[in-house]
């Protein structure tokens, strides 16, 4: 299994029922790693071992739109929702590269020369 698929495997798995607000922002994180699939990786980290990962970021996204609420009414428009994801889960913005992986940091021979 790819980290792609495996990432989105524990992305379904915190999902709750469809069309809730956990299960949007899991709709999301998807279609972000199917974009940018090199972020997997970055992700998995996140998702393992913290089975409230998703839970936890539609709390932040819900306490931007609540910051922001224009008299009864708040939304977060999908660009705002997707900086949170992407704060939240610490991975670049769109059109940067990742940084380097934060498992063993890589050792290049070119620096012994």
């Amino acid at each position: 299994m790819s980290k792609l698929e495996e990432a989105v495997r524990k992305i379904a798995e915190q999902q709750t029922a469809e069309r809730t607000p956990v299960w949007m922002v899991g709709e999301q994180l998807k279609e972000l790693l199917r974009d940018q699939p090199e972020l997997a990786e970055i992700v998995l980290e996140d998702l393992d071992g913290k089975p409230e990962a998703l839970a936890k970021c539609e709390k932040k996204i819900k306490e931007f739109a609540d910051r922001n609420k224009k008299g009864h009414f708040a939304c977060v428009i999908p660009a705002e929702a997707e900086r949170i994801i992407r704060e939240f889960f610490g991975l670049p913005k769109r059109g940067e590269r990742p940084a380097e992986p934060r498992g063993k940091p890589m050792l290049n021979l070119v620096d012994f020369l």
